[in-house]
């Protein structure tokens, strides 16, 4: 079928699909839950990979929830090349990452712009490219963007975070500069973390992975190193003011939170300010957290995951005084990459409600949050068959959705 053909039979499908139903999937007139229920049961039925128990009651598995309001997904494009990472820009349109390097402004009905140049080489191998990416806040005036890759360097590779500036004509990045490169590199092509937005003082919060490697895992923990770590830096690269470790010896300034695995979600709270992140687990113990500065959570030493053959992680434990507890987990894993929180008006019932794009599991998450713990959970576009890389709010207040297979989502209200 030739590629456009197929693009717009893609489109009618969802639409024709949803329009006589509520929900993508729940026949009109079937009712349907907003609050939690105690009694519900919960969206993930197969078995854990360990007997592991929560610490408390609703860490994982809580019960299900269904949207009320009608609303529609579709595909507005099929033409991406693998793309990980999707921001709006003012006017609406989207910016989006492709792995190989390449960034691509995409409008809201799915055109696509041609290659834009200038970014400098990234080293596309296994899990590293082009990642995350966001814009200045001051983006009108200054057209500043900001964006995260793997980068080779003599001894390996690592996170870098760069910037430049997106010219009048939007064909190409002018002045592109690396303003930070998390190191020890590492020889691995796994864990970069990958994540970047800026925080309300105009300063980037930046997310890394451990590497993956067993020789790596220690250097979660370890404050000399930047690796499976949040980082808060400023637009040149340097530790932000008011980070929890400045001024300490034996530890890096630019070091927000640390023990992390490999961070790929980061978002704010609309409403509260605080940030949240998603991580991977290995096999089991993915984890949603609410990151505050300067604590520790605790990767290897604590996990509600085992190794991908079977065996324990260090001394099996999942609880230690001085490491937080994930505010959730999943037990098999759904492999959480992008977040975003809900704050339109489209769809009211999703005020504050943490949405996760999902791997391995191929649907998108959403998460009721109640004071700081989750109270419901619904999988979104599951039949959809796509691993679900990266989700974002637009401008329109729609939900717009990057897929590993090359789609780009718009889910709104019908």
């Amino acid at each position: 079928m030739h590629k456009y053909l197929k693009h717009q039979y893609l489109t009618m499908l969802c639409i024709g699909g949803v329009t006589t139903m509520v929900a993508c999937g729940q026949k009109s007139g079937t009712k349907t839950e907003t609050t939690p229920d105690s009694t519900a049961a919960p969206v993930e039925t197969s078995k854990a990979n360990s007997d592991y128990k929560p610490a408390f009651p609703g860490q994982t598995r809580i019960g299900s929830v269904k949207t009320k309001t009608p609303y529609e997904f579709k595909v507005l494009s099929n033409d991406l090349k693998s793309p990980w990472g999707v921001t709006s820009l003012p006017d609406g349109r989207l910016l989006i990452t492709e792995k190989a390097g390449v960034l691509r402004i995409a409008t809201t009905d799915g055109k696509l712009s041609e290659p834009i140049t200038g970014l400098p080489a990234v080293k596309l191998a296994g899990q590293g490219g082009l990642l995350g990416i966001t814009i200045d806040p001051d983006f009108s005036n200054n057209r500043m963007v900001y964006w995260v890759f793997s980068e080779q360097r003599p001894d390996g590779t690592l996170t870098a975070v760069a910037k430049g500036k997106l010219s009048a004509d939007e064909k190409k990045i002018e002045n592109a500069t690396v303003i930070y490169r998390a190191t020890p590199a590492h020889k691995s092509d796994l864990h970069y973390g990958g994540r970047i937005l800026f925080d309300k003082t105009g300063n980037l919060v930046v997310s890394t992975g451990e590497r993956s490697d067993l020789e790596t895992r220690p250097l979660a923990q370890d404050l000399k190193a930047a690796l499976g770590k949040v980082l808060r830096i400023t637009k040149d690269g340097q530790a932000a003011p008011g980070n929890p470790f400045a001024g300490k010896p034996d530890a890096r300034p630019e070091i927000w939170s640390y023990g992390h695995r490999n961070v790929q979600g980061l978002a704010f709270h609309p409403t509260t300010g605080d940030l949240w992140e998603t991580e991977f687990g290995p096999r089991g113990g993915d984890e949603l957290n609410r990151i505050e500065p300067g604590k520790n959570y605790g990767w290897p030493t604590i996990t509600y995951g085992i190794e991908y053959s079977g065996e324990k992680i260090g001394d099996a434990i999942q609880k230690k005084d001085g490491m937080e507890q994930p505010v959730y987990y999943w037990d098999p894993v759904i492999s959480p990459s992008g977040i975003t929180f809900y704050s339109g008006s489209q769809i009211p019932e999703w005020k504050d409600n943490l949405f996760i794009a999902s791997l391995s599991r191929t649907h998108i998450d959403r998460l009721v949050i109640e004071n700081n713990k989750v109270t419901g959970e619904e999988r979104l576009l599951a039949d959809e068959g796509q691993r679900f890389r990266d989700v974002t709010e637009g401008k329109d207040g729609a939900l717009y959705a990057v897929t590993d297979m090359g789609r780009l989502y718009k889910i709104s209200k019908k």
